[in-house]
């Protein structure tokens, strides 16, 4: 037993370690006085080098912190927090963790069983609290005096890392609820002898289903759809309509303007089948193509994905491949000439600087300083973060404007991009950005990461600004378009038919935010980039947590 003697701790340091065996690497915890056993061990097992520790003061701050990481690392994370409201603070990012298929182990600390049901403090009942969004709930009864088996610590941690890993069924968030009597904590003796196992894959073989080829093909990507989807398209010859967070979106069968051709005759109009990977979210175009009767729909299941299928009678498959003769690109070439002539920007030409005449080259520079003054637009602000994102960054879009915005007119280019679009919530955007970083650059990356979100994703998740004594600060970009409130919903048709005063006060939401403060408070550098060698300016790499404003029309 610990020094001074604490079943908590003794079996706390326990399950640490076997799960630090199975290849955990990253501890996210908040701090609390049930927890404090895990805490502890936790911060010893950082001193040994064996974990990286995030702590963090606000529980829905840490998990979505862990969703990133995991997101990153494709590892189950460890996420520790005390009982009571503190296990309900982790509920938005479990959600988005469950719809997206992303590897989290909740050790949730509680009560004994003999102080619930009576009125405790801070007392729930945790267990089944996130109802099916976990694939698997246990109720750990309290260590005592007398011991426990030696190898309950490794069975719990064998199964609960084996779930979240999806080694059997999706991946996906799991909870171990550890009830802990007093006393809660002693100090923490020896650590043990940890072996760390090689990481273990998911053993299960996807069954392969070969497609034939079809010049009414389709192929969509969603989030998380992966470079499977572009090889795919491309063995077909069938157009890729790739969102921006999708992994696919790059190849010579892209179709950038795919919402247009979508309601076309000639195009849309002509699509019988349609192949479906990831979760796309991003237009009204794709889920009215699926749910065509004359369109034959296969879904492409991904790794923990729900599978997408809004006509409710698509064909879901593991796997997808094209073994035959490449396909000729007539379909595809046809989309992809249309998308590029549907995005062609029709400018008045500026003058050719190379000459020797005088009013020539003083023409051609007062256009090339108007077009740096030029006030910063969406359209603008999108392609100079998607222009300056490189494959050894990490780019973030927020549930904003701008991730449709950008899905509507950013071309092709094989970067790491995410967004939170399992339910597509505004929840912890900042939060998940920052584990993405640190996880990076944990891994060597010398990139930065950009986070693009509206001005309303940022203030919901302004918390996660916050970097403890000793907490490292990433390589953050923060890119905030700053139109003064919720612009997405002046998309939707209530804006239409809603009084002014009301819609602005119930869905809008004006705000007023000093964000250049807002950075101070909280130690970040701050750009104000309001036109285009501003912008330009402000989204060079940078060497700590950075926060960049826009500001944007609202229109």
């Amino acid at each position: 037993m610990s020094p001074g003697g604490s079943p908590a701790t003794d079996f706390s340091v326990a399950l640490l370690g076997e799960f630090i065996a199975l290849g955990v690497r990253d501890i996210v915890l908040s701090p609390g006085a049930r927890s404090q056993a895990l805490a502890l061990a936790a911060a010893e097992f950082e001193l040994a080098g064996l974990v990286r520790l995030r702590v963090r003061i606000d529980e829905r701050v840490g998990g979505f912190l862990a969703l990133g990481l995991a997101v990153e690392t494709r590892m189950p994370v460890l996420v520790i927090t005390t009982s009571g409201t503190a296990v309900a603070n982790l509920h938005p990012a479990v959600l988005e963790a469950h719809h997206s298929g992303v590897p989290l182990i909740l050790l949730t600390a509680d009560r004994p069983e003999e102080l619930r049901g009576i009125g405790s403090n801070q007392t729930t009942d945790q267990l089944g609290i996130f109802g099916s969004a976990v694939r698997f709930a246990r109720d750990i009864a309290a260590p005592s005096a007398t011991g426990f088996s030696p190898e309950y610590p490794g069975e719990l941690a064998h199964e609960a890392f084996a779930a979240a890993a999806g080694h059997s069924s999706p991946a996906g968030p799991v909870q171990l609820n550890l009830a802990f009597r007093e006393p809660l904590s002693a100090a923490v003796g020896t650590l043990p002898a940890i072996t760390v196992a090689e990481r273990v894959h998911d053993g299960r073989r996807p069954r392969v289903t070969e497609l034939a080829p079809a010049s009414e093909t389709i192929v969509i990507a969603g989030q998380g759809a992966g470079p499977g989807a572009e090889v795919l398209a491309r063995e077909l010859g069938a157009p890729l309509v790739a969102e921006v967070a999708s992994g696919a979106r790059f190849g010579p069968n892209l179709v950038v303007a795919y919402r247009e051709l979508l309601t076309d005759r000639e195009f849309g109009g002509r699509v019988r089948r349609a192949i479906v990977f990831g979760h796309p979210t991003l237009s009204r175009e794709v889920p009215a193509l699926l749910q065509r009767l004359d369109v034959d729909t296969i879904v492409v299941r991904g790794p923990g994905f729900e599978d997408y299928d809004p006509g409710r009678r698509a064909t879901h498959i593991d796997a997808a491949s094209y073994n035959g003769e490449p396909a000729a690109r007539v379909w595809a070439a046809s989309w992809v000439h249309a998308s590029r002539a549907l995005l062609e920007v029709r400018a008045a030409q500026t003058p050719d600087a190379r000459t020797d005449d005088r009013l020539a080259v003083a023409e051609f520079a007062r256009a090339q300083l108007a077009v740096f003054r030029e006030s910063a637009t969406r359209r603008m602000l999108v392609e100079a973060v998607w222009r300056v994102t490189w494959p050894h960054d990490r780019l973030v879009f927020g549930a904003s404007r701008l991730v449709r915005d950008a899905d509507r007119v950013v071309p092709g280019k094989a970067i790491p991009v995410h967004a939170n679009r399992g339910l597509a919530g505004i929840d912890g955007t900042i939060a998940t950005a920052t584990g993405i970083a640190l996880a990076s650059e944990a891994s060597g990356s010398a990139g930065t990461t950009r986070v693009l979100l509206g001005d309303l994703t940022l203030l919901h998740d302004a918390g996660s600004m916050l970097y403890g004594a000793g907490e490292p600060r990433p390589r953050l970009q923060v890119i905030v378009g700053n139109d003064g409130g919720g612009t997405i919903f002046d998309g939707l048709e209530v804006a239409q038919t809603a009084p002014a005063g009301s819609f602005d006060r119930v869905l809008y939401t004006p705000q007023s935010v000093d964000f250049r403060a807002l950075a101070e408070a909280y130690g970040w550098d701050y750009r104000l980039a309001g036109n285009r060698g501003e912008l330009d300016e402000a989204l060079a790499p940078c060497e700590r947590p950075t926060l960049v404003e826009v500001p944007l029309s609202r229109g």
